[in-house]
This record gives structure tokens, C-alpha cells and sequence, in this order.
């Protein structure tokens, strides 16, 4: 077991205050909108084996097979396939499409043979893999997944009294739903910039208007206000009047798959992933947006946004999704239980949460986490959990 040190990464569009009581430290009064665990090479963590710290990459680079297991390593090549964070937004991410496998695979090489910068800002694929991912909340936490049904964002759009959406719900109601949503996405994201930008201010003031009234949308509607105040003239802002509104309560997980437009607006979240940086932007951001390539990956097709509850099983809570890289559970030992014993057999981040939690090797080492700590175990470790708190626990999938 070896504790890490991690790094907070300062995103515009992050919470002051989350990440710092999480840990106990003071705000500095900029955004810690994410804390990274894991070996990402854009900020690994770091650990101390009696050598100094040395960030979690190299150890792995090192030795492969013993950190991650024959197993993984050959499955996932010799690095760990999932990445692990602290998330904490105060206002909303860009809208976003992650590819599938096949796509990022034939991006990436595509943009390597056309010689496209690996720094440059209109690259779409920083790597060949692809992007699942899963979000569990700490706090209330709000997002958009996956289109809304067409016929129920045309009445949206009708609640709006926007002259200018009028069209868009004509061509949700009388088409074929996939091809509707893919015209209205290409519009919206292809129109004349001012004009859109205008769209997006009225539809932002009625749905800020609704938002005060009572009625069965006023909740979307005040998101999508609370959108259009934090990126007023976007052409996002109407493409994500698109998705589903979601609302989480903590211990409830939203998982991500592939060609799914998303969003998260606001709130505090434990996110695993698998490790790529591939995304598709669509939208509340000012960095590129390819259009073609954009729909292209998107899955054009209305569904219902799964909340996940965890599965228990022998005092492990399982979040199960369909992702390889990657597996989250949560333990939430009682003062005075039975120590349980961890599955070893894969590389695992633990990460502590609320209350305090004692980590025993099998050759007596002892390693004490409170809120905000983390612990890296190799494949080949095992460890018996105490004390009283919650414990995520992030590792491969079987």
C-alpha cells in the first residue's frame, strides 16, 4: 500500500470551497475543480517508496506485470487503464461527445499520418482509445445525458415562446426521430453565429422566466437558465436543450458510454474513467469544435439517462456499467465491524470520503486515511479495511 500525492487542477469552471473541505485545507480562492488519482501522464500521482517521491507512471513503467498483473498488462498494455478523480463543479462543463474504440482508434491514426500537431487546439484525438466513464455524487449534482425523446424538446421549445425555435419543434415532430435530432444538432451547431447567438439570449430570459413560475418544467428550465447566465450567446445553450436533465443525490452514479452527448452542470462527485483524453466538444466552450467528425461519433437516438444505485455484496456497494477499464465500489465500514478484507488480484486506488479508515497489509504495514486521502495498492497486494467512513474503491473490471 502506498499513499499518493495528488494534483488539483485548477478548470475555470470549478468550486472554490468543495475540494478544500473535502481535505481540510483553507480556499485559496481559485477554482480546484478536479483532484487526479492515478497514473494520467498529465498529472500522476506520486508516491514514496524510500526514494523520494516518484510519480506513479515511472513505478509502473518500471515493472509492468508486477504493479498491474499479467493479466491487465496484457489486456491493457503497460500502463493503468483507469483514472480516478474528485470532481467539483460550480457552473457547467462543455457539452461533449466521447467516441467508441473503433472510432478513436481510426481518429487518432488518421490525424497522426496527416501530421496534426499533438498540442494543437483543433486536434480531436489525443490518443487511440476511448472514453467511458462513470460520475457518483457527494452532493446534490446536476447534469445533461442523452437526448431527450423529440416530441418532448418540441414542447420544451414551444414553452420557451421563442420564434426562432418554432422551426427546430416542427422538424422534431414530423420527422423520424434520429434523423430529426441530427438536422436540428446540425443547425443549431452550422447557423449564422449572431443569429444563433441571439436565439440563444431569448430562449436563456423565457427559460429564466419559467424557471420562477410553477409548472412540471421548471426544474429543466432553470438549468438551462443557469446555462445560458454562465455562456450567454453560446449555440450550446440550445443544443442542450437537446438532453435529459438529470438530478443526483448522493451515492447515485450516472455512467457515460460512447457517442452519448453529456454534460455535468453543478455539484460534487467522485468520476472514474477509463484513461484517454478524447472528447468531441459541442458546445459552452470557446475550444474547437469539429462539427463533422462531431456527428459522426454521435448516437442520434433518444434515451433515458440510467441512474445507478450500488450493488452489495458481502459489505462491497458495486456501481456496475458495462466498462472494461474500470470498476467502482464503495465501502462504508462501521465503528467496531469486522475488518473486511480487500480483493487483490488488480491494481486499485482507494479514496477516502467521510470519516476515518485504517488500511493493514498482510505484512503489518499500516496506512490511516482521512478525507481526501488516497492509497495505491499493486495488483499483488492485498489489505484488510477498518474503522468508520466510505472508502471508494476504483480497479479493473473482471
Amino acid at each position: 500500500m502506498d499513499r499518493l500525492v495528488n494534483t488539483v487542477r485548477p478548470y475555470a469552471w470549478g468550486s472554490t470551497t468543495a475540494i478544500p473541505e473535502l481535505l481540510g485545507t483553507e480556499p485559496t480562492g481559485e477554482p480546484q475543480a478536479e483532484l487526479w488519482m492515478g497514473a494520467h501522464p498529465g498529472a500522476p500521482s506520486r508516491l514514496d517508496r524510500g526514494a523520494g517521491p516518484v510519480p506513479l507512471s515511472e513505478v509502473i513503467d518500471a515493472d509492468p506485470a508486477g504493479e498491474l498483473g499479467e493479466q491487465v498488462a496484457e489486456r491493457f498494455g503497460p500502463r493503468l487503464p483507469f483514472l480516478l478523480k474528485l470532481l467539483a463543479a460550480a457552473s457547467p462543463l462543455s457539452l461533449q461527445v466521447h467516441p467508441d474504440r473503433a472510432q478513436a482508434a481510426a481518429g487518432f491514426a488518421g490525424e497522426e499520418s496527416r501530421g496534426v500537431p499533438a498540442d494543437a487546439p483543433y486536434r480531436n484525438y489525443k490518443d487511440a482509445n476511448h472514453k467511458p466513464e462513470l460520475i457518483c455524487a457527494l452532493s446534490p449534482f446536476e447534469g445533461l445525458c442523452g437526448f431527450r425523446p423529440a416530441a418532448a424538446t418540441a414542447a420544451l421549445f414551444d414553452g420557451l415562446g421563442v420564434d426562432s425555435l418554432k422551426p427546430y419543434g416542427d422538424i422534431l415532430r414530423a420527422e423520424p426521430e434520429s434523423g430529426a435530432l441530427r438536422e436540428v444538432l446540425t443547425a443549431v451547431l452550422t447557423a449564422d453565429r449572431e443569429e444563433m447567438a441571439e436565439t440563444a439570449r431569448q430562449a436563456g430570459r423565457a427559460a429564466e422566466r419559467l424557471a420562477r413560475s410553477p409548472g412540471p418544467h421548471r426544474e429543466t428550465y432553470a438549468a438551462h437558465a443557469s446555462i445560458a447566465r454562465h455562456h450567454p450567446g453560446d449555440p450550446g445553450v440550445i443544443a442542450a436543450m437537446l438532453l435529459n436533465h438529470v438530478r443526483l443525490q448522493p451515492g447515485e452514479a450516472l455512467y457515460l458510454g460512447a457517442g452519448v452527448p453529456h454534460a455535468y452542470l453543478q455539484g460534487f462527485g467522485v468520476e472514474v474513467m477509463a484513461n484517454s483524453d478524447n472528447v468531441l466538444r459541442c458546445g459552452l466552450t470557446p475550444k474547437h469544435i469539429d462539427v463533422p467528425e462531431l456527428l459522426r461519433v454521435t448516437r442520434f437516438e433518444s434515451t433515458a439517462p440510467g441512474i445507478l444505485r450500488p450493488e452489495a455484496v458481502n459489505g462491497e456497494e458495486t456501481y456496475e456499467t458495462p466498462a472494461e477499464e474500470f470498476r467502482l465500489s464503495r465501502f462504508a465500514p462501521a465503528e467496531g465491524g469486522a475488518p473486511r478484507q480487500l480483493p487483490s488480484g488488480s491494481p486499485q486506488i482507494l479514496l477516502c470520503t467521510a470519516g476515518s479508515v485504517l488500511l493493514t497489509a498482510d505484512d503489518g504495514r499500516r496506512l490511516e486515511l482521512r478525507p481526501g486521502d488516497s492509497a495505491y495498492a499493486a495488483a499483488g497486494e492485498s489489505a484488510e479495511l477498518s474503522g468508520a467512513g466510505t472508502v471508494f474503491r476504483a480497479t479493473v473490471a473482471p
